[in-house]
């Protein structure tokens, strides 16, 4: 399956948009501003809506990616820009395609199960790019809110427990969005986590014949 992913990435490279973080962060601080000047209305017409979009408006698709992740001005301010980190170092480690790639299956994912449910959010689509980061950094250290110092594992952990809170307590619509992100997930990481595996299994075997 990796491989089938470095291929597909590599044909994405004359399509991949650099910094694709960037410009999603900026369109959604624009949205919210936007919209605390005219009252939520721009959200209204960005959210997805099945039935909007079979009556033609087709932009509901892809807008809803763009809407507001909260109504605080200052924990907006720390998501955006703690979404703007994450996005550039996945971009940085895997490169501008597989990163594009990354994104656009799980947006592709959301879509569908958007079709089915009637549903769709960003919500699930931006934490997982959260735990691709965890995973491969974590043990990078965070300010939380610019000020308290918290390593990335234990906050993917939290937010672990928060999926499986959602699996337990959300609508089915919530429970497929939330599944799509962790199958993006698990298609992209699947090998590394292999490997992982293989590795601290020759790990403790090494232990057990240095021991012996």
């Amino acid at each position: 399956m990796s491989q089938w992913i470095d291929r597909i990435a590599a044909r994405m490279k004359r399509l991949a948009i650099p910094s694709l973080m960037k410009y999603l962060v900026i369109c959604m601080g624009a949205v919210f501003v936007l919209d605390l000047v005219f009252a939520g209305q721009l959200s209204s017409l960005l959210f997805f809506s099945r039935d909007a979009i079979f009556g033609g408006q087709i932009w509901r698709l892809v807008t809803f990616i763009f809407l507001p992740i909260s109504s605080s001005p200052l924990f907006v301010v720390f998501v955006l820009y703690f979404y703007y980190m994450i996005g550039e170092a996945l971009e940085h480690e895997w490169g501008v395609a597989r990163f594009n790639l990354f994104y656009l299956t799980g947006l592709i994912g959301t879509i569908i199960a958007g079709f089915i449910s009637g549903f769709a959010t960003n919500h699930y689509l931006n934490l997982s790019l959260f735990f691709a980061y965890a995973i491969l950094y974590p043990e990078t250290e965070l300010r939380l809110f610019f000020v308290l110092p918290v390593k990335i594992k234990w906050l993917a952990w939290l937010n672990a427990a928060y999926f499986a809170y959602q699996l337990i307590v959300a609508s089915w619509s919530f429970r497929l969005a939330l599944l799509v992100s962790i199958a993006n997930l698990i298609l992209f990481f699947q090998g590394d986590v292999r490997r992982r595996i293989a590795n601290e299994r020759r790990r403790r075997e090494w232990q057990k014949h240095f021991r012996r």
